[in-house]
């Protein structure tokens, strides 16, 4: 998956809201439904994956499977993410790809991802991001992101850190799991976007971001289904 792409075509789906002063939790969502997401499908990519909120033995999770295919959902509200870096979410994945790799392009799936995405801020920018940005919003209407965050469940065992993607600077993907010890196991994450970020980037990052989702194996031609169970901003 190119994340160049995926950068302008989840910034299409930006949506600006408001926020309550001393608010502390901005998002909980427990996938009842899929109401508060938009699907992100991308250009030359026929095959989509398929996310669908599911109920067992009373819980809703949400179920994302792919199969050479590839597609995201991407949350309709963005977040200041210095009045909120704190981000919580329980995941599980089924299957890892045999041909993923973080480091190549041909590699580039994950059966699971958690996207944070950074709103470009032109007041900030450079010459050189003014010009590109700028050139973006007349083809697509709005900026894309100005960075993002990925934090996967890699399919492989040597995968560890923090690495630049294979398509662009501007997206870093932090493995949290990786390989076949955890699968079908539950697992609950909780990270410090702004402490990535800073890790990631070498700098603080803009004012607001948005949260997406990803179950991708187009390049791999993998196929895996994996479930999150909740997600919470704070």
């Amino acid at each position: 998956m190119t994340a160049r792409i995926l950068l302008i075509l989840l910034s299409l789906l930006y949506i600006s809201s408001s926020f309550v002063v001393g608010q502390t939790i901005f998002l909980r969502e427990d996938f009842k439904n899929l109401n508060n997401w938009e699907p992100v499908h991308f250009p030359k990519i026929k095959k989509h994956s398929v996310y669908e909120a599911i109920s067992e033995n009373g819980k809703t999770y949400l179920k994302a499977a792919s199969d050479a295919s590839a597609s995201g959902l991407v949350y309709k509200k963005t977040f200041n993410i210095y009045d909120h870096p704190r981000l919580r979410w329980r995941w599980r994945v089924d299957h890892v790809y045999d041909k993923g790799n973080t480091r190549e392009k041909s590699g580039d799936d994950y059966p699971l991802r958690i996207y944070v995405m950074f709103q470009y801020d032109s007041a900030k920018a450079g010459l050189p991001d003014r010009v590109f940005y700028g050139s973006a919003k007349v083809l697509y209407g709005q900026y894309p992101p100005h960075s993002t965050l990925n934090y996967v469940w890699a399919s492989r065992e040597e995968e560890e850190g923090i690495i630049t993607s294979p398509y662009t600077d501007r997206a870093k993907i932090i493995i949290l799991q990786k390989g076949k010890k955890k699968l079908s196991m539950w697992v609950e994450e909780s990270v410090n976007i702004l402490e990535d970020y800073q890790k990631a980037f070498g700098q603080s990052p803009p004012n607001m971001a948005s949260i997406a989702i990803m179950n991708d194996s187009d390049n791999t031609g993998g196929k895996s289904v994996s479930y999150i169970d909740f997600i919470e901003v704070e």
